[in-house]
């Protein structure tokens, strides 16, 4: 049971962050928190296809800048095909998708930090 609860605390967190991100005008948008949700579960889903994908024809992400400028990437492509399949969800083209998954790693963070700070680990 722990683990259906910390999946829907980390639906919930991420949710929030695409909230917030859209609120802020980066890029991204969605009609409402609702449809935020819908959306962070349609994302961890793309994300978690594509990662596989990625695994499969063994290409790795790696670490560093190399490593950082890649998974941005993935996440701006993973945030354009969450788009197609989201009605609630719009991203602005490549570069409204890069500029949104800069700003929800850095929401992503921020949020992490300050739960950590409640000794809340997400």
């Amino acid at each position: 049971m722990g683990i259906l609860i910390n999946l829907i605390i980390a639906i919930l967190v991420a949710a929030v962050v695409i909230w917030i991100v859209s609120k802020l005008g980066l890029g991204l948008s969605v009609d409402s928190y609702g449809s935020a949700i819908i959306a962070a579960i349609v994302i961890a889903i793309i994300t978690a296809v594509v990662m596989w994908l990625l695994g499969v024809l063994g290409i790795s992400i790696g670490g560093g800048w190399l490593g950082f400028i890649i998974m941005l990437i993935v996440a701006a492509v993973v945030l354009l095909l969450a788009d197609r399949f989201l009605s609630g969800l719009k991203v602005e083209g490549f570069v409204g998708a890069i500029v949104a998954a800069i700003a929800m790693a850095v929401v992503s963070w921020a949020i992490a930090w300050l739960l950590g700070l409640l000794g809340i680990a997400i």
